[in-house]
C-alpha cells in the first residue's frame, strides 16, 4: 500500500516562510515525478511546482523565484520551500508522485493546509 504522508503546513504572515514536505512509503516503484499542487476556495486545482526523475523542474509563473522544489531520492521525499509567501498562496497543497517502470501510477497525499494572512 503506498501512503504519500505530507507535513509542513500552517499559518504564516506576509513575507514569511513555509517548508512543506511529502514522503512516500510503501511499494511506490520507480518514481518519474514528483510535484505540489494547489487548490484555493472556488478555484480550480493548479500545479505549483515539478521535479521529474531526470532533474527537470517547472513552476507556476505565480510562484517563480519564490518557490523551490527539492527531493532526495533515497528518502523519497519531496520539498517545498515557500519563502516571500502572499495572502493569495493560501490554498490545500497536495503533493503529488508517478511511478512505475511499465505502468504509469499516480498517487496524492492528504492535503495541507497553507494560510498567509497577517
Amino acid at each position: 500500500q503506498v501512503q504519500l504522508v505530507e507535513s509542513g503546513g500552517g499559518l504564516v504572515q506576509p513575507g514569511g516562510s513555509l517548508r512543506l514536505s511529502c514522503g512516500a512509503s510503501g511499494s511506490i516503484g520507480s518514481i518519474s515525478a514528483m510535484g505540489w499542487y494547489r487548490q484555493a476556495p472556488g478555484k480550480q486545482r493548479e500545479l505549483v511546482a515539478l521535479t521529474t526523475s531526470a532533474g527537470r523542474t517547472r513552476y507556476a509563473d505565480s510562484v517563480k523565484g519564490r518557490f523551490t522544489i527539492s527531493r532526495d531520492n533515497t528518502k523519497k521525499t519531496v520539498y517545498l520551500q515557500m519563502d516571500s509567501l502572499k495572502p493569495e498562496d493560501t490554498a490545500v497543497y497536495y503533493c503529488n508522485v508517478e511511478s512505475g517502470e511499465y505502468y504509469t501510477y499516480v498517487y496524492w497525499g492528504q492535503g495541507t493546509q497553507v494560510t498567509v494572512s497577517s
